[in-house]
């Protein structure tokens, strides 16, 4: 029942995926199985495609964003390309409330890099990282900090032109993962300009798993060298003389071997469709919704985990639940009356998007205040 969908923090949905999505795949498997020689052309066209939607969605410079795997991918990339010196014996700075598999990656490459990793703390009893936090451990040695724009456990958002304008005076390389908000807030990558930017097309995008970007501003690509390298990494990728391999001048350095174009192909359709929408009024509802949820969330008693205030939050609110009532009963009992949502630990989480109607959402509700009667 696509009325209450409340999933957009995991898994994006818009009317007409399922065709999309279907023909899109159909004209793969025609394509490439036809007896010609027409596949390459086809799909490295599609990945094109699919760079060029996303350069739009967060206005990044041709030459400047590619496709990697996922955010951990992504990451991976970039902090194993900067020069050694960029980051030996200095700090790498990220927030507690970040995405999980960013530090489990960070953490293994500070043995290898030879950086510290420093991870800010929350304070007693809150549910997000306080912005000032994050600055007051952000100082001249800080190589690189990574944040995250909206917390998937939260969707707190950050303030992210103070945090830049903040990274710019400590003189380091700022880096966003915009997993959370990218389709449904306003991002550009030069306002205020960053030093790389990662994402998934899924969640607010509504695309497909294996699609994530990686953006690196033109100024500092050329002072890297990714390790991970191939023959599309080259400027001609059918130069071949193996003792005269360069990188490209341009983002197609993060290239290495064969592109994997599958994923680009699958979640074309979504970002084409995402083209075509107006994006004030996806946020305009979201915001209607989301507010409603509150509103109802209080009248519950129910503790709010997301910042009140639109400026300071995603598009996502987050609940707890009573201990009295484990969140896997709930959201099992949810799912079975046709309403989509999920949970970490005790906390509830709701994400509405352009499925979602506004009697879906009262359906979530009134479910939910016939579960949590005491």
């Amino acid at each position: 029942m696509q009325d209450s969908y409340f999933l957009y923090h995991s898994i994006g949905q818009y009317p007409g995926k399922a065709g999309d999505l279907a023909r899109a795949m159909a004209e793969f498997a025609t394509v490439w199985a036809a007896p010609d020689d027409g596949q390459w052309g086809y799909l490295l066209g599609k990945r094109a495609g699919f760079i060029d939607r996303w350069r739009g969605i967060i206005g990044a410079p041709e030459g400047s964003l590619t496709t990697c795997e996922n955010v951990t991918q992504g990451l991976h990339m970039l902090m194993t390309a900067l020069p050694p010196e960029r980051l030996f014996g200095k700090r790498v700075l990220v927030a507690a409330d970040c995405f999980p598999s960013n530090h489990f990656l960070l953490t293994k490459l500070q043995d290898r890099l030879g950086f510290t990793l420093e991870t800010v703390p929350m304070r007693q009893g809150a549910a997000w990282v306080e912005p000032e936090d994050f600055r007051a451990h952000w100082g001249p040695d800080v190589a690189v900090a990574l944040v995250t724009w909206i917390a998937s456990t939260t969707s707190h958002r950050i303030d992210l032109a103070a945090m830049v304008a903040h990274g710019r005076a400590m003189g380091s390389l700022i880096g966003v993962d915009i997993t959370q908000g990218a389709g449904l807030l306003p991002f550009d990558v030069a306002d205020p300009a960053v030093d790389f930017t990662v994402s998934t097309s899924l969640k607010w995008m509504c695309g497909t798993p294996g699609a994530g970007i990686l953006h690196v501003a033109p100024d500092l690509i050329g002072q890297c060298q990714p390790e991970l390298r191939g023959w599309f990494s080259q400027p001609d990728p059918f130069s071949w003389a193996l003792d005269r391999f360069a990188y490209a001048p341009d983002i197609r350095r993060f290239d290495n071997g064969t592109p994997a174009c599958m994923a680009a192909i699958a979640s074309l359709p979504a970002l084409d469709w995402h083209a075509a929408q107006d994006r004030a009024a996806l946020l305009a509802q979201n915001r209607r919704q989301t507010a409603r949820i509150i509103a109802a969330a209080d009248e519950m008693g129910l503790d709010l985990l997301t910042p009140r205030a639109e400026s300071a939050r995603g598009g996502s609110v987050m609940l707890r639940l009573p201990d009295s009532h484990p969140a896997p009963q709930i959201v099992a009992a949810l799912r079975a009356a046709g309403i989509a949502t999920d949970g970490r630990g005790q906390i509830l989480r709701t994400s509405p998007g352009i499925v979602t109607t506004d009697d879906g959402v009262e359906a979530l509700v009134t479910a939910l205040r016939k579960l949590l009667r005491p």
